[in-house]
C-alpha cells in the first residue's frame, strides 16, 4: 500500500495522508485583510482534491505586518467571519485546515505605511528602508502573534504554522545577513533566535500543549555569509522545546542572490534531510514536487514525514486523486466525482 497516502498522526490530530497544501499568497484579500467567498472556493478545491492538510496562506498579525494590502489578515475581530467560513467550509470535506501566521518585516511592500526590521536595511533598491526595530516594536509583534493565535482558537483551525522563512520578519532575524543588531536579539546564533524563541512562547501560551505547531524555515540563504542546513538544526534545537512539533522546510529569500539559484524537481529535499537528522523533529519536504513517484519515494525512505506542494495544485488541485491512482492507493473519492474515478488507465 503506497506510505504517501498512509495516516500521519501528530499530537491529536490525525492526517489522512502525508500531502501537505503549502501556503500561497492569493493577492485577493479586501483592502482590510477580509477573506472573500474567492479564498472559500479556491481552499475548498484543493480540500475536495483530497490533500491531508491546507496551510492557509501567509496570514497578517499585523497591518504592517502583511506583504501587500492584498493579504489575509487575522490582526482584528472583524476578520474572523470570512476565515471561519474557509475553515468551516474545509474540514466539512474532511481535510486538516491550518493557518500560516506570518509577518513581513522589510519585505512588506504597502505603501503610505512604516514598515520594520530587525535593522534599517532594505530588502533592495525596490524596497523601502525599514525602521529599526525596538524592544518596543518587538513586543508589539510578540504580543500580535499571541492575539492572532487566539483568534485561531475561535476560527476553528486545528494546526498553526509560524512563518520563520523566505526573508520575513522572523527570517530576518534569524540570518546574519538581516541582523546587524548589537543587542540581545543580535549577534550570535543564540541572540538571532531570540525572537523566534519568544513568538513561539507566546503562542505556545494561547495555543494549548495538546494542539501542533509547525515551524517554516528557510534552510539555505544561498549566500556564503547567511545560514545554510546546519545552522538552522542548531537554531530549531534552541527553541524547540518552546512548542515545535514538525518542521516546514523550504529554503531562500532573505535576500536578493547574484546567481540564480538552480532548482530542479525535489531541489530542496536534501535540507529536510539534514533538519529531520539533526534535530530528532518530523519534517514536511517540498520543491517542486510533481512527480507521485517521487512523493511517494521520499516517505517510503522516511526522508521525510509529509511533503508540500505548491504550484503543482495551482495547475492540478486533484493532484491527490490522480496521483493514488498511480500508486494503487485506497483513497476515498468524493461521492459525486465517483464516475470521474480513473479505472485502467482512463
Amino acid at each position: 500500500m503506497s506510505k504517501l497516502f498512509s495516516n500521519f498522526k501528530l499530537k491529536n490530530l490525525e492526517f489522512k495522508n502525508r500531502i501537505v497544501m503549502a501556503p500561497m499568497c492569493m493577492y485577493t484579500a479586501k483592502e482590510d485583510g477580509i477573506a472573500t467567498e474567492w479564498h472559500k472556493i479556491h481552499y475548498a478545491t484543493r480540500a475536495l482534491g483530497g490533500v491531508g492538510l491546507i496551510i492557509q496562506e501567509a496570514t497578517g498579525v499585523e497591518s504592517r505586518g502583511r506583504i501587500s494590502d492584498k493579504d489575509l489578515g487575522i490582526w482584528n475581530d472583524s476578520q474572523i467571519d470570512g476565515l471561519k467560513k474557509i475553515v468551516d467550509t474545509c474540514k466539512s470535506l474532511g481535510t486538516v485546515m491550518g493557518i500560516q501566521l506570518g509577518h513581513a518585516g522589510r519585505k512588506c511592500e504597502i505603501k503610505n505605511i512604516e514598515i520594520i526590521g530587525p535593522s534599517a536595511e532594505a530588502f533592495s533598491n525596490e524596497y523601502k528602508v525599514p525602521k529599526e526595530m525596538s524592544k518596543e516594536d518587538i513586543n508589539e509583534v510578540i504580543n500580535a502573534f499571541k492575539s492572532a493565535a487566539k483568534r485561531c482558537i475561535e476560527i476553528g483551525y486545528d494546526i498553526i504554522e509560524i512563518h520563520g522563512a523566505h526573508g520575513y520578519l522572523i527570517n530576518q532575524f534569524l540570518s546574519p545577513l538581516t541582523n546587524k543588531r548589537t543587542d540581545e536579539y543580535g549577534g550570535n546564533l543564540e541572540n538571532r533566535s531570540r525572537f523566534l524563541k519568544e513568538v513561539i512562547k507566546a503562542v505556545r501560551e494561547v495555543w494549548t500543549k495538546e494542539k501542533p505547531i509547525i515551524l517554516r524555515i528557510s534552510a539555505e540563504d544561498y549566500l556564503n555569509e547567511g545560514n545554510h542546513p546546519e545552522d538552522l538544526a542548531k537554531i530549531i534545537n534552541l527553541v524547540k522545546e518552546e512548542g515545535i512539533d514538525i518542521i516546514n522546510v523550504s529554503s531562500g529569500g532573505v535576500a536578493p542572490t547574484p546567481v540564480p539559484i538552480k532548482v530542479y524537481e525535489g531541489y530542496q529535499i536534501k535540507f529536510a534531510e539534514i533538519i529531520k537528522e539533526n534535530t530528532g523533529l518530523p519534517v514536511i519536504a517540498g520543491g517542486l514536487i510533481i512527480s507521485p513517484y517521487m512523493a511517494e519515494e521520499i516517505i517510503q525512505n522516511d526522508r521525510a514525514d509529509m511533503i508540500f506542494l505548491g504550484r503543482i495544485l495551482l495547475r492540478k488541485p486533484y493532484w491527490p486523486l490522480e496521483a493514488d491512482s498511480k500508486l494503487d492507493g485506497e483513497i476515498k473519492w468524493p461521492e459525486q466525482y465517483e464516475r470521474g474515478k480513473f479505472r485502467n488507465n482512463r
